[in-house]
């Protein structure tokens, strides 16, 4: 064995634990041998696959000596950053915590596309992001309307989707407006309910701190000092994307986000999303951020199957 190949890190026991879950991880996507021994992490492989090895090693150590949260997904992203050579970019800042959830965990963006997205929503009254399913689109946009109704930087929190299945006709529907809209708003009170804990969710739903209404009733309304949030904007028309950024009043923040490769429109409607990242991306105070498959944060093979119909997508259109 050679000792060169050997690595030296603080954090061995963290770093081998999860029988070397971790380190299987960064293996795999590096191409070479990584084994944990009792003096550090043994390297074996093809000399610039090595070097890779050892960059993401020393970044693993760092995270954990921040006290950060690392998983397989963030090893892998790590090892994505390397083989990008922007690691040392990702590694020379500390992302700052969010806000800590009731559970004790901490919330940062994992990503530096995410981290453009945060920043992006720290600076910026409206900020419209579309990227695919598990970037953490819609997750970071209600941690940051939490976070400003916590700093009390707002008085409430404004929660719209479009209802394309029910052609926007909730009236059908049974029950008050909030059991019309529930199910389409489902995936944004699992965000609350893991960002701000049940009793206090369901204290600010009962006073009208948090305001669940679905996009068709906006029209006609001026939202004063609130944090809005547009979720699947990519199932709005230009018409209704219009309306909603106009129902914006004093001392108010919007969040708009969705995924254009998940479409419900009707044939022929152009989406509200896309043409509003178009002609509002010159506009002072409005930012329009773009997540990629790398910046997804769910289950590894999440990103595989995106990428998967992206790439089907990209030979129909290249044989159109």
């Amino acid at each position: 064995m050679n000792e060169d190949n050997v690595i030296s890190v603080e954090n061995l026991d963290e770093i081998s634990s999860n029988n070397c879950a971790w380190l299987n991880t960064a293996s795999e996507q590096l191409g070479c041998e990584l084994v944990a021994l009792n003096n550090g992490i043994l390297v074996n492989g093809e000399e610039s696959r090595m070097e890779d090895a050892r960059a993401v090693i020393a970044a693993m150590d760092q995270i954990l000596s921040r006290k950060e949260q690392l998983d397989v997904l963030a090893v892998r992203y790590l090892c994505i950053l390397q083989k990008q050579h922007r690691l040392s970019e990702f590694m020379a800042d500390e992302d700052p915590v969010i806000l800590t959830t009731p559970q004790g965990r901490s919330v940062r963006a994992k990503t530096l596309g995410q981290r453009v997205y945060v920043d992006a929503m720290a600076k910026n009254d409206v900020v419209i992001c579309k990227g695919p399913a598990g970037s953490g689109k819609t997750f970071l946009g209600v941690a940051m309307g939490v976070l400003a109704l916590r700093d009390r930087t707002v008085s409430r929190i404004i929660l719209t989707r479009p209802a394309v299945e029910a052609g926007e006709k909730l009236g059908y529907l049974p029950g008050d407006i909030e059991e019309k809209v529930d199910p389409y708003m489902r995936p944004i009170y699992d965000a609350l309910l893991e960002l701000m804990g049940r009793e206090a969710f369901e204290r600010n739903m009962e006073r009208g701190v948090i305001e669940v209404s679905p996009l068709a009733y906006m029209r006609g309304r001026n939202l004063d000092d609130s944090y809005i949030l547009l979720d699947e904007a990519q199932n709005t028309t230009i018409e209704q994307m219009m309306m909603f950024l106009t129902r914006m009043g004093m001392n108010s923040r919007v969040c708009v986000c969705g995924d254009t490769t998940q479409i419900d429109l009707p044939s022929g409607y152009a989406n509200g999303l896309d043409d509003a990242m178009h002609i509002l991306s010159d506009i002072s105070g409005i930012a329009c951020v773009s997540l990629q498959e790398t910046d997804i944060v769910r289950n590894p093979l999440v990103q595989k199957i995106i990428m998967a119909y992206n790439a089907r997508e990209r030979r129909r259109g290249g044989h159109a």
